[in-house]
């Protein structure tokens, strides 16, 4: 163990956090989005001093965050390499891994036999099965749901299928069980969904509410990644928030449910008080399904002013043992049209009290260059993409 340059990396995806268009964002009817800087913009500006310390005014200038004179971090910015701007690719890609097949969005909703096949296999009708916002199905379909108990089926701009069901209607452990059977029934690749997601729900006509027991079932990913390496090396791999679902718990040693950003922080921070050796590795959700996909840069933006006063109670806990990695999956611009992904860079800044100074490295050309770094870091197997940036940071 005294061999790795740090004892413990920690990594953060702020979900949905872009920094600007990517060179292809043509390609995925993109020019022009720019997640932090409109939300900036259309806040009058950001307050967020701790990531200007760290540097990520550096990065790009973002409107109310000071550049920093003497950055805490190593700063750049990362460009995907994969084909897709959803949250399984981006997660995939950071640790190691390149897709070059995308998953399917149903934007005309799912096919017939599929739903056919979960109505049969379910014995509950399907209502819905179109693209809508989670809250506005509800409004539009929950009533008819509590009275029938069909299964409210929709999918969004991702590649997901979501089904939504109330708690006194349909028992938890029964809607996890219909989605482990819509997971078997997408696992043909003439699918290719990513995800099952299971979106509980309580309340009344007019005030139905989403709850904290969302389960996703996601695709196995399609080889090792270096969370693989590590927990096979008798590292920890603590996973926090959706991690463990979006990996399909591949790699992870420990998974810590979440029920919000600050609750994720909460959780996140309490990880610093534990003796462990390898990797927590931290999604913060609500950036992109409270306020991405809801067009919300007001939310937004006071989302992140939030989180960023937690990172002073990150700062406090770490020592020369840890290495601070915060990055994002890809963009969800709230200003930019419909309610889809961006394809945009990602900020990366890495930070850890060990290194001398901060300053700028080079652009990252795959997300992948994370995994590469923590593999680095702890002498396992190397992913087929991405370069570490190890030892750049105590330069």
């Amino acid at each position: 163990m005294s061999d790795n340059q740090f004892k413990r990396i920690h990594l953060v995806v702020m979900d949905s956090v872009g920094i600007g268009e990517a060179p292809d964002a043509a390609a995925f009817n993109d020019e022009g989005a720019h997640t932090l800087g409109h939300i900036a913009d259309h806040m009058g500006g950001l307050k967020m001093p701790n990531m200007g310390k760290l540097g990520l005014s550096n990065i790009e200038e973002i409107k109310g965050i000071s550049k920093a004179d003497q950055p805490m971090a190593k700063f750049t910015k990362m460009q995907e390499a994969s084909v897709g701007k959803d949250t399984m690719t981006g997660h995939w890609e950071i640790m190691g891994l390149n897709i070059d097949t995308p998953f399917k969005v149903y934007p005309e909703g799912f096919p017939q036999e599929l739903i056919e096949a979960l109505e049969e296999k379910t014995g509950r009708k399907v209502i819905g099965n179109k693209p809508a916002s989670g809250t506005a199905i509800l409004d539009e379909l929950g009533e008819e749901h509590m009275k029938t108990g069909a299964l409210i089926v929709y999918t969004s701009a991702d590649p997901v299928l979501q089904i939504a069901a109330h708690e006194d209607i349909i028992p938890i452990e029964e809607q996890y069980k219909i989605c482990e059977i819509a997971r078997e029934l997408t696992l043909d690749d003439q699918y290719l969904v990513g995800r099952i997601i299971a979106r509980p729900f309580v309340g009344e006509p007019g005030s139905f509410k989403r709850t904290s027991n969302r389960h996703d079932y996601a695709l196995k990913p399609f080889n090792r990644t270096v969370m693989n390496e590590l927990k096979d090396a008798n590292y920890d791999v603590i996973a926090i928030g959706k991690i463990s679902d979006i990996y399909n718990g591949e790699g992870v040693t420990e998974s810590i449910r979440t029920s919000s950003n600050m609750d994720g922080m909460n959780k996140f921070i309490q990880t610093f008080d534990k003796n462990f050796t390898g990797l927590s590795f931290l999604n913060l959700v609500d950036f992109d399904a409270l306020f991405g996909h809801r067009r919300d840069p007001e939310g937004y933006g006071k989302a992140l002013e939030e989180y960023d006063q937690r990172l002073t109670e990150v700062f406090e806990k770490m020592t020369d043992d840890d290495l601070l990695i915060i990055t994002a999956d890809h963009g969800n611009d709230p200003v930019h049209h419909g309610t889809d992904h961006t394809r945009e860079y990602v900020p990366l800044l890495v930070y850890s009290p060990k290194m001398k100074n901060g300053g700028e490295m080079p652009l990252r050309e795959t997300f992948a260059d994370i995994g590469a770094t923590v593999a680095d870091n702890f002498k396992v197997k190397a992913p087929e993409f991405g370069k570490s940036f190890l030892q750049e940071l105590m330069k």
